[in-house]
């Protein structure tokens, strides 16, 4: 009896790297998983294990905490860093595991389309949120900083 004959192994996907893109991909996955270590226990830091701890969360803490431009900078920074590093860590599992060409290119292009809708929807969040409302009961604004009372 002779041995079963081996398939030879697959070829590489020829992907155009101009510039070295996949190695700036993998220096980019490490250094953004750091910083993002750094801006995410900071801010769970800041929410959860300063004052009252959970239970403080609610529209008077995002309202006092995002009418400072350092906060909001920080929960940007934090959006954008992690949908970036999260779809480049997506593209090489697709460009690993999606062996046609279209198939790859398709799911590719739904992996940027998402992140750029999600950042967008988050900044429009982020950068138009309203710590007085106008038509806000006094239950929601009860404990919003003074700042709101010149708006009322």
């Amino acid at each position: 009896m002779s041995a079963p004959e081996l398939k030879a192994p697959r070829q590489p996907m020829n992907l155009r790297t101009r510039g070295n893109v996949e190695k700036w991909g993998w220096i980019f996955q490490r250094v953004s998983g750091v910083i993002l270590i750094v801006l995410i226990f900071t801010h769970l830091f800041v929410n959860l294990l300063t004052g009252d701890g959970v239970s403080q969360i609610d529209f008077a803490f995002v309202a006092g905490k995002w009418a400072s431009p350092l906060w909001q900078w920080w929960d940007f920074t934090m959006l954008v860093l992690a949908m970036v590093h999260g779809t480049n860590g997506m593209r090489i599992i697709v460009n690993d595991y999606a062996t046609r060409p279209f198939l790859r290119q398709t799911f590719q292009w739904a992996l940027r389309i998402a992140m750029v809708v999600i950042i967008v929807l988050g900044s429009l969040v982020i950068w138009t949120f309203d710590p007085c409302p106008v038509d806000a009961s006094g239950a929601l604004l009860e404990g919003v900083p003074t700042f709101c009372e010149d708006v009322r």
